[in-house]
């Protein structure tokens, strides 16, 4: 797990947006997926070469409000799950899929028909993040991902991204919770103007030390000894 730690407004959605491929960048090897350049490459193929992403905005982004959950779940599984083909939905497939979201997640709500608008803050995230986790990507970007919810939903967002790392997948996590950050991840950078700094071992580096990297400052061997307890 590979933390951004940023002050809002510091680059972090332009960052999401070109890995996501919701821009897309004119040279191919500006970004490599298992050594495979996408940088021109939309959403979807992305996804099929192993890339999920869960956006800061959970309604209108991650979900349609006015849609049920079996259609979110559609939305961005529709290939890595196998719910259509040919142009044709496999809703049985849909369903179940949405279904195993639901019980794997502990999502509370009425079902798969419920719309996502009706999902309180934390079970709508535990949805997407199942969503995303559930499509076995070898790589998922997610940014603030416990921001706003539970400490209950907060806890199991960051088990099922350990695990999720723990199976061999990459996750690059964007967030402005230190905490959160020096949690859970195994590395951390942080983002200052549109520019991330170099990656340090979390073990190596204290919220002193991310502090001045998210000013834009790099750290110095002596003042790195300094921090870290």
């Amino acid at each position: 797990i590979l933390g951004i730690a940023g002050v809002a407004g510091n680059g972090q959605a332009e960052l999401m947006s070109v890995i996501s491929g919701e821009t897309r960048l004119p040279t191919p090897e500006t970004i490599g997926l298992d050594d495979i350049a996408v940088a021109h490459l939309p959403p979807a193929r992305r996804r099929r070469l192993g890339l999920c992403c869960v956006p800061e905005e959970r309604l209108g982004h991650a979900a349609i409000p006015g849609l049920s959950l079996s259609d979110n779940a559609l939305l961005t599984a529709f290939h890595r799950m196998r719910l259509s083909r040919g142009g044709w939905i496999n809703r049985s497939r849909c369903e179940s899929f949405t279904d195993q979201i639901i019980a794997d997640y502990a999502v509370q709500c009425t079902g798969r028909k419920a719309l996502a608008s009706s999902l309180s803050g934390g079970n709508l995230q535990k949805f997407v993040v199942g969503r995303e986790i559930l499509q076995a990507p070898s790589v998922l970007v997610i940014s603030q991902p416990t921001w706003g919810v539970d400490a209950g939903a907060a806890a199991a967002i960051h088990d099922a991204l350990r695990k999720l790392a723990q199976n061999g997948a990459a996750v690059l996590l964007i967030s402005q919770d230190l905490d959160e950050l020096m949690l859970i991840s195994h590395n951390i950078a942080a983002i200052c103007a549109g520019e991330v700094s170099q990656v340090y071992p979390t073990r190596d580096i204290s919220a002193a030390d991310i502090g001045m990297l998210m000013g834009g400052r790099e750290l110095t061997s002596q003042e790195k000894s300094q921090h870290v307890v």
